[in-house]
């Protein structure tokens, strides 16, 4: 629901919203209608925001590939810890808003770094971003918009340093080249955000045949619609996460 508008001196007004105990502040101009409008009814990021309450345990390392406000990353390091959470956004102008929603809910210690997440790319490389009106939808292919310079980081490199139990991403159809080669992670859970426009069955079928190498398994508590989860497959003497 929202709570107020605010208007400081020499700044832009912006809205306070709440879900599910998050408290967010979106700088007016920066969301469209519609996103406001699902701030105020909660059904912002809902299927995430109930993946994310599936997924992720205590003392799990999360891996978010696409914070948008910083909503779902504050839910995660609400039920982990907050130097458990690693979280990539590419749009700099989601940043100060990310730090300043997990300030305000006493997260301060999730780590947020700048980036377009990639299959591979070269040591210093950079690409141009996409921001669209407002900012969901913002993408390195994307059309229209501003364009934005911004790092380029390959997802084996953050699996690899971060170590994840579990992995959220929606990043607008870059996840069509991060199943190339295994991660190498104690992964428990991976949800994505599917974007069929942007690719064919032969990518999803890909995705698919990559998780189950990795015994991973669809999950139909986090799956709904393009949101797409998958889960370990439990093997005997390995103790189901679930029933403890």
């Amino acid at each position: 629901m929202i709570l107020k508008r605010l208007t400081k001196p020499g700044a832009a007004d912006v809205q306070q919203f709440q879900l599910n105990g998050v408290k967010l502040t979106l700088p007016d101009g920066l969301a469209t209608q519609e996103i406001v409008a699902k701030l105020r009814d909660g059904s912002y990021e809902a299927d995430e925001a109930r993946a994310a309450d599936r997924c992720v345990r205590q003392d799990f390392r999360v891996l978010e590939l696409g914070a948008g406000v910083g909503y779902v990353t504050a839910l995660c390091a609400q039920r982990t810890a907050p130097e458990n959470i690693l979280s990539v956004e590419a749009n700099p102008d989601l940043l100060p808003v990310i730090q300043g929603n997990l300030a305000a809910n006493g997260l301060s210690g999730v780590s947020v770094l700048h980036g377009a997440v990639t299959g591979a790319a070269d040591d210093g490389a950079t690409a141009q971003f996409r921001i669209s009106d407002g900012f969901t939808g913002s993408s390195l292919d994307g059309k229209g918009g501003r364009q934005v310079e911004v790092p380029l980081i390959p997802v084996y490199d953050l699996i690899r340093a971060h170590k994840p139990h579990v992995i959220l991403m929606d990043v607008e159809g870059a996840e069509a080249d991060m199943f190339s080669r295994p991660w190498k992670c104690p992964l428990r859970y991976c949800v994505m955000e599917l974007h069929p426009r942007k690719y064919g069955p032969n990518v999803i079928k890909r995705v698919v045949d990559f998780m189950s190498a990795m015994n991973m398994t669809y999950d139909p508590v986090t799956s709904r619609g393009k949101v797409l989860g998958f889960r370990k497959v439990w093997v005997a003497g390995e103790q189901d996460d679930d029933t403890q």
